[in-house]
């Protein structure tokens, strides 16, 4: 975190399009409200009245398009990442911490006329509100296990297998090595990880067997994301590109997963 002035209040480091944008005051974050924010917002209230106490509580939205959420504290990881939220303790606290937020919202109806973002949105839809960027940049942790979710911006209806192979792209990471080493610690084992994130979560035998699929689904999906910023000249999004090894970084990223499918599915129901 880097502070600024004190009328502009706490600047919060992470993020990608908000980068710069999100500030703490006090018990609050304001950061940009997102378009559907509406929505999200009955969505978060709900989840919070529904016993689940690990994601921020809306306050408001203000006239000039931006949001107020309650502050949530504990430890955010930033890239590169570090070692201790990379342990398999964490890892596996990922996953029960996605499982809680799925069963709370299974039980909230689905907003049918939102303009739920459809960025990194399962293209299956589905009936349970999915975070769908569950990176670490935006969990919380406490005394070393997950304990939030921060940053709901793309959250959108899915399917949770979905989701799970969302947060397996950023936590197993499931990328080649030499693009794993770029923002990883050294040595992780994606066959063994993607397992305790598995087990984590608590996974069906049908699941399991999906999931590999599922997250070369998701990776095409972030893929097109990043490619329909860079037509529209995002800077962000061109600088990410080009700092992170352009399109071949992807093309050996997705050749990847094909070729090491059936060792993840065997590590997975093993």
């Amino acid at each position: 975190m880097t502070t600024e002035d004190e009328a502009d209040g706490e600047a919060l480091a992470g993020g990608t399009a908000n980068a710069g944008a999100v500030f703490r005051r006090g018990a609050w974050v304001e950061r940009p409200a997102p378009h559907h924010a509406h929505a999200l917002h009955a969505h978060l209230l709900a989840l919070e009245e529904s016993g689940f106490d690990a994601a921020p509580t809306p306050v408001s939205l203000t006239a000039d398009g931006r949001e107020r959420l309650t502050f949530v504290p504990g430890d955010v990881a930033l890239p590169p990442f570090p070692s201790w939220v990379m342990t398999t303790t964490a890892l596996g606290s990922v996953g029960a911490l996605l499982r809680r937020l799925h069963e709370a919202s299974a039980g909230i109806p689905v907003d049918p006329d939102a303009a739920w973002p459809q960025d990194l949105a399962d293209p299956e839809g589905g009936t349970v509100v999915c975070h769908n960027d569950m990176c670490p940049e935006n969990v919380v942790f406490r005394a070393g296990r997950a304990a939030a979710l921060i940053d709901f911006d793309l959250a959108a209806p899915g399917r949770p297998l979905w989701d799970v192979a969302m947060a397996a792209r950023y936590w197993v990471p499931m990328l080649d090595p030499e693009s794993a080493a770029a923002l990883y610690p050294a040595g992780l084992d994606a066959s063994a990880r993607l397992r305790i994130l598995a087990d984590g979560y608590g996974l069906t035998p049908e699941d399991r067997a999906a999931l590999p699929g599922m997250i070369e689904r998701a990776t095409e999906v972030c893929r097109a994301f990043v490619a329909r910023r860079v037509a529209d000249d995002d800077p962000v999004y061109l600088r990410v590109l080009a700092e992170r090894g352009g399109w071949q970084r992807w093309d050996r990223v997705q050749a990847w997963l094909a070729a090491h499918r059936e060792t993840f599915t065997a590590a997975l129901l093993d």
